[in-house]
């Protein structure tokens, strides 16, 4: 039985090919092999940044991430008020078993300058004491509502833009048992909405992701229906939105009252002295 002629021919094909090669001129072989090494650094690079790199903190989000409607995940650290967390941004693998050898920091020292504050984009909640002003009804259960609710917990957070304190905001998935990625979770937004603890945020620069503003106005109106969370007792309650519209309004009216009593008894306010006048006085 002749032998096949496969090999051969593979053979002479290899052969042909290490003549081209060595025909080459060895400056562009050299800037080849340059060429490539960079596209696959550059590449490498890119993929790093992408999938595994850490975002440290909310300085470290670019204008890109949010035109791009970036996707990052995380560990939730701390909830502050009852619409906003700290979130630890844990990308890439490693931080789950069976492939666990990155940690999530657990004190408050170790944490600092290293998690994201994030805004929960579309809802808002009642308004904590601060600065001196009364708590809003309903507050700390609101507060307690979402620490239960996502307290030590992998979420997925949608960035779309920074807002005037400096936060994150964010269309905030909370992950399902057992289901990966974002496209297997419940818009938390929603899930404050239909629970009672939150209205809808329609201020400026609101944002609804891909659910839209209806179907949050729809979340909202079945609790008030079943006065469920902050409508338990009737619907006539201030809304945080009205409740810091109200305190906005009462802050600044005091300062532009002061500021015109200050300009009435400025010197430069009285009428300047003739020339005659002056002389009469000496």
């Amino acid at each position: 039985m002749a032998p096949p002629k496969l090999p051969q021919e593979l053979k002479e094909y290899v052969t042909n090919l290490e003549k081209k090669a060595s025909s080459i001129p060895p400056q562009i072989l050299v800037t080849s092999a340059f060429a490539a090494g960079a596209i696959t650094a550059i590449g490498v690079s890119r993929i790093y940044s992408r999938y595994f790199k850490r975002i440290q903190n909310s300085d470290w989000i670019t204008p890109e991430s949010f035109q791009k409607k970036r996707w990052i995940k995380g560990i939730v650290t701390s909830v502050g008020d009852a619409d906003n967390f700290r979130l630890y941004h844990t990308p890439g693998i490693g931080w789950t078993w069976p492939l666990k050898f990155r940690r999530v920091p657990s004190t408050t020292r170790e944490l600092k300058n290293k998690t994201v504050h994030i805004r929960i984009a579309g809802a808002d909640a009642p308004e904590a004491g601060h600065f001196g002003r009364l708590a809003q009804p309903y507050a700390e259960e609101s507060l307690a509502w979402l620490t239960n609710r996502i307290i030590g917990r992998t979420v997925y957070c949608q960035l779309t833009q920074r807002d005037q304190y400096a936060r994150i905001v964010a269309n905030v998935v909370t992950k399902k048992r057992f289901l990966p990625g974002s496209f297997f979770g419940n818009n938390l937004s929603l899930e404050m909405l239909k629970s009672g603890w939150a209205t809808v945020y329609e201020q400026a620069g609101a944002e609804y992701g891909k659910w839209g503003k209806e179907e949050f106005l729809k979340a909202e109106t079945g609790a008030k229906a079943s006065r469920l969370g902050i409508w338990k007792n009737g619907l006539d309650g201030e809304t945080p939105a009205e409740y810091k519209r109200r305190h906005a309004q009462a802050e600044a009216t005091p300062v532009l009252k002061g500021d015109k009593s200050k300009i009435k008894n400025t010197p430069s306010s009285s009428p300047p002295r003739s020339f005659l006048n002056k002389l009469r006085f000496w």
